[in-house]
This record gives structure tokens, C-alpha cells and sequence, in this order.
């Protein structure tokens, strides 16, 4: 069964959405099917990976509203992996889901049938705390976070996790904190080392060891409709989102127990 792993920051400008496509492309890179789940009605995630999101026959809209399975919109692109694909009309399911019963489990419940095709499903969330982002924390496994090293990015993150423990405690006992990944880094900056040491500091082993630095080719590739590693996978950018793949991967293979010798000649 898929680990679902939500990108969420409801700051803007942090590179959620660059995480969530390079991420799916370079985990797709190391042999595992990944589903990439756009769930900002602003589309940047389906057009960062080469699909018009105004020519999407099914949307994530259609499958939230019931209209038409997940296996029906889900679509392959060029990259390697697949895309749940979403466009700004997917701000009419926050409005249709306050009607619905267990709204906050809409999403939860119509990725259990895709959830055994795949190794990992990224949900790229919304910048911002609102229902779409909520159905997204309560169908996750895990959160990971981008954040960028700044002042204004430490008061985001104290918000986001106050809201990952009520999920917690409410909704989703199962939820953890997959990560902080450190994005748009420039070592030259004083204050972004500052606030890196800090984040160290208070959550140690949750910050995660990949660093994602400045890097034009990475800006440049979503005007290319490609994630960087397809538009330049010499450069840094790629170098690094490839570093975050193997990271997380790793981190669930240590997970995972192994079968003793005994329990396999019993078997």
C-alpha cells in the first residue's frame, strides 16, 4: 500500500509545489510508482508537469465530488510518474464538501482504491489551512514541509504544527511530521544559516538532511512543463531533489522490519 505523504505550508512562496513535482519525479527516478496529487486549485503542480490544466477531461474536482472515480482522472505523464491533475475550479469542492458528512474524509476515502498501485501518493496542498489542505492532512501518512530559512517562515511552521497535532488528536492518530526540507537555501545569507541552526535546534532529526539551494535551472524548468531532473539533470536543483528521494526512501526501508531467518523457513 502507497505511503501518502502531504507537502503542506500554508506560507506561500516556499516551494511546495517544486518540492511535489521533483520529488515524484525523482522517486519515480529510484523505480517506485508514485502518484502526484494536485490539490491547489491554482494548477501550478499539473502545469509544472507538462499538462494544461484547462484541457483536463477529469480534474480532482470531478473525483471529489463524487462525479467519477480516482482511477478515472488519474492520468501518465512523459516523467515517470502519475498525475491527479486540478485547475481552479476545484475551489467549488471547499464549498460543496461544507454540505457533505465526513467532509474532512473525502479525499481519504477515494484514494483507497488506487492506494495498492502505488509506493508513494505527494499531495501537493494549497497555501493555506482551509478544507482541501485538512482532507489532505487526514488522508497522509506524513507531512513534509517545506520552508524556507527566514524569519516570517518560523511563525508559518509553529501554526502548522499546532494544526498537525489537533488532526492528531482528532482526526488522524496516525499522522507524523515526514520532515523539514530546507528550500531556496543560499549559505551566503547569515540569516538563513541562523534560522537553520534553530530549526536543528528544536527539532533535531525531523529536519531533514537535504538541503534544496537556489538554483535557476530549477526555476526554469516548470516553464518547460518538466521537473528539473528531465531539464537538467546536472544541475544542483536536480542533484538535490534526487538527495530528498533517497533520503525518504531510506528512512522507510529502516522502517520497515525484517523477516527473521526462522520466520521464512516456517513460512
Amino acid at each position: 500500500m502507497a505511503k501518502v505523504i502531504a507537502v503542506a505550508n500554508q506560507k506561500g512562496g516556499v516551494g511546495k509545489t517544486t518540492t511535489s513535482v521533483n520529488l515524484a519525479a525523482s522517486m519515480s527516478a529510484a523505480d517506485r510508482k508514485v502518484l502526484l496529487i494536485d490539490l491547489d486549485p491554482q494548477g501550478n503542480a499539473t502545469m509544472g508537469c507538462g499538462v494544461n490544466k484547462n484541457e483536463l477531461d477529469l480534474s480532482l474536482l470531478d473525483v471529489m465530488l463524487l462525479e467519477a472515480t480516482a482511477l478515472e482522472a488519474i492520468s501518465q505523464t512523459d516523467h515517470g510518474f502519475d498525475l491527479l491533475g486540478s485547475n481552479a475550479d476545484l475551489t467549488a469542492a471547499e464549498v460543496e464538501l461544507m454540505k457533505a458528512n465526513k467532509r474532512e474524509f473525502r479525499l481519504f476515502d477515494v484514494l483507497k482504491p488506487v492506494q495498492d498501485r502505488y509506493d508513494y501518493i505527494l499531495i501537493d496542498c494549497p497555501p493555506a489551512l482551509n478544507s482541501l489542505t485538512l482532507n489532505a492532512l487526514v488522508a497522509a501518512h506524513s507531512v513534509l514541509v517545506p520552508m524556507q530559512c527566514e524569519y516570517y517562515a518560523l511563525e508559518g511552521l509553529a501554526s502548522l504544527m499546532n494544526t498537525v497535532e489537533q488532526i492528531c488528536e482528532h482526526l488522524n492518530p496516525d499522522l507524523k511530521i515526514e520532515g523539514l526540507v530546507r528550500t531556496m537555501f543560499d549559505p551566503r545569507n547569515s540569516l538563513s544559516n541562523d534560522v537553520s541552526r534553530h530549526l536543528i535546534e528544536h527539532f533535531q532529526s525531523k529536519v531533514l538532511r537535504t538541503i534544496i539551494p537556489r538554483n535557476v535551472r530549477l526555476a526554469e524548468a516548470p516553464s518547460h512543463g518538466l521537473p528539473v531532473l528531465l531539464y537538467d539533470r546536472r544541475s544542483r536543483g536536480a542533484l538535490a531533489y534526487l538527495g530528498l528521494a533517497g533520503e525518504i526512501i531510506r528512512r522507510e526501508v529502516r522502517k520497515t522490519p525484517l523477516v527473521s531467518k526462522q520466520q521464512t523457513m516456517e513460512v
